[in-house]
């Protein structure tokens, strides 16, 4: 079974560490990736506020180049993926299929030119903002304000829409939201939140939200950070396994698939000690009596569907 993953911020995480991507003490490393199967892998650059506005694309190269890096180094187990083809040749040679992601499009410094440079760069989804307001739009810690997606953000999406590019909807504010869906022309993906019915933190969806993705086409990426599970903040896999069927019950099973979150999140639930645990959720649903075909959507095939779909359309 291919096993997809849509974010994790694992490049940031051992650049801070001083580490290496192939065993390291993260949630992530090559060595555990390629134990837990065939995987495809998507990392973040992930832009702290600390880096805006004046250095976010200086510190999205940043880690764009280490990124590199580590793929040069370790190019026998992981390869960079560019387009669905990409990722069933790095299958079938039994590398790691990773996908490369910016999270805060302020990395953008809002110029159109640098999003098509990105591109160039291997750049295939970005997360519009992470929790605060951008060029694009407002973040969902900027929701009271009202504020959606600005005059660039609308000009961003047709020109992702343009290039084959995944929009990435986890983080922006509500309004922004719905903004992204009245302009986008296909499918979106929210690569790392979960459903606000049954945890009430802002980063998660109302079903309203959950609906007009299934609506769109698009697919949600669970997180697994313990804050997003439950009102507890202290988690379980029951409490992943009740988020998957709440979406589930909402938008059917095509629409919703795993972004762990892994290295960008303090807590994990109990048992998930990393990604070497990630095939325990998929043995829970099925003692659920969950479908092969149902789990194998969930593990991959919904955010598959969607690539195979949107990458490289136009170049």
């Amino acid at each position: 079974m291919i096993i997809f993953d849509a974010h994790c911020d694992t490049i940031t995480k051992i650049m801070e560490l001083n580490t290496n991507l192939y065993q390291n003490n993260c949630h992530i490393d090559i060595s555990r990736l390629k134990k837990s199967g065939n995987f495809v892998q998507t990392f973040a650059a992930f832009i702290e506020p600390i880096y805006s506005p004046a250095y976010a694309m200086r510190r999205a190269m940043e880690i764009i180049d280490r990124f590199y890096s580590e793929l040069n180094i370790y190019k026998d187990d992981i390869t960079l993926c560019c387009n669905y083809n990409d990722i069933n040749e790095a299958l079938e040679q039994n590398k790691i299929a990773a996908m490369l992601s910016i999270e805060g499009g302020e990395a953008l410094q809002g110029d159109l030119g640098a999003l098509r440079n990105f591109y160039r760069l291997g750049v295939r989804s970005i997360c519009l903002t992470w929790n605060y307001r951008n060029e694009i739009a407002d973040g969902v810690e900027d929701a009271e304000s009202g504020g959606g997606l600005t005059n660039f953000g609308r000009k961003l999406i047709c020109e992702m829409n343009r290039l084959g590019m995944l929009v990435d909807l986890s983080h922006i504010s509500e309004r922004g939201f719905w903004d992204v869906m009245e302009v986008t022309s296909t499918p979106i993906i929210v690569s790392h939140s979960n459903a606000r019915k049954i945890c009430s933190h802002p980063r998660n969806l109302y079903d309203e939200q959950i609906t007009s993705v299934a609506k769109n086409g698009g697919v949600i990426g669970i997180n697994l950070y313990s804050e997003f599970l439950n009102n507890s903040g202290k988690a379980t896999i029951k409490d992943i396994i009740n988020h998957i069927e709440h979406i589930v019950s909402i938008s059917g099973t095509d629409h919703i698939g795993l972004g762990a979150d892994f290295d960008g999140v303090e807590k994990t639930p109990e048992g998930i000690n990393g990604v070497e645990n990630i095939n325990k959720i998929f043995e829970e649903l099925a003692k659920l009596n969950y479908s092969n075909e149902v789990i194998e959507k969930i593990a991959s095939g919904n955010f598959l569907r969607v690539i195979k779909n949107i990458l490289g359309k136009i170049k």
